[in-house]
């Protein structure tokens, strides 16, 4: 293992996202096999290198001397969210394609939000992930407020 395999910056920041997983295998396997990560490190903590980024992933589990009043667990409510993985891609349509036929099951199809193409999936503990391609931002168009905003 190389040290530029790991989310170890020599300098600066490096932004990684962390899941509390109820199966390490099972995750690993989707973000590898499905999404198509490189597997750095299989367990304590499961380290996948995904694109430029790092997923890192443990179970869930009580308070620890640094976070003394938190238990991390995966989502018990897979429609209630307060926060998701945005990935960016360059060809939306290829990508829906290939994760679908490697058993990614998508909400709906990419959708056009004139800013962008977007669709949705889940991973294995319900984790909600955004697969985004820039389109009309890219020209200054940009999607609408959300509903009751104006």
């Amino acid at each position: 293992m190389q040290r530029g395999d790991l989310p170890a910056p020599v300098t600066g920041v490096l932004l990684t996202h962390f899941l509390t997983v109820r199966d390490v295998p099972r995750s690993r396997a989707f973000y590898a096999d499905v999404l198509g990560g490189t597997v750095v490190l299989e367990e304590n903590p499961c380290i996948i290198k995904l694109a430029n980024g790092w997923i890192i992933m443990n179970p869930g589990g009580g308070p620890t001397p640094d976070k003394p009043d938190v238990t991390l667990q995966p989502p018990d409510d897979p429609n209630t969210t307060s926060s998701f993985l945005n990935i960016r891609v360059a060809d939306i349509d290829a990508c829906y394609r290939e994760w679908s036929a490697k058993g990614a099951e998508f909400l709906t199809p990419p959708i056009d939000r004139k800013a962008e193409l977007r669709c949705y999936l889940r991973d294995p503990d319900g984790y909600l992930i955004e697969v985004g391609q820039a389109t009309g931002m890219l020209e200054g168009v940009f999607a609408d407020p959300p509903a009751g905003t104006r």
